[in-house]
């Protein structure tokens, strides 16, 4: 299984970055999509996941500003990210997985950096 994460970079607060996974190695369609973060010094938190079907669920803290999307016929699964924050800097992996929520496999992860 594979995990491809990209879209990550430097933004200024208030902005928005999109960022994209391209799985491959599983049956796409069948699995849970999701976004987690790990900031310096923090856990790894959960930021939004999506089933199959399409039914999604948001961190509280990013509830309003960020979407989840996926792609079944790309095998691909988006975070759209909107109105950054500075506290939403941290390294975004990308998880698949059959539990819920999804954390069977992971992604590299990229970095997002809210910054003036």
């Amino acid at each position: 299984v594979q995990l491809q994460a990209s879209g990550g970079g430097l933004v200024q607060p208030g902005g928005s970055l999109r960022l994209s996974c391209a799985a491959s190695g599983l049956s796409f369609s069948s699995n849970h999509m999701g976004w987690y973060r790990q900031a310096p010094g923090k856990q790894r938190e959960l930021v939004a996941a999506i089933t199959p079907g399409g039914a999604t669920n948001y961190a509280e803290s990013v509830r309003g500003r960020f979407t989840i999307s996926r792609d079944n016929a790309k095998n691909t699964v988006y975070l759209q990210m909107n109105r950054l924050k500075p506290e939403d800097t941290a390294v975004y992996y990308c998880s698949a997985g059959t539990d819920w929520p999804p954390r069977g496999y992971w992604g590299q992860g990229t970095q997002v950096t809210v910054s003036s």
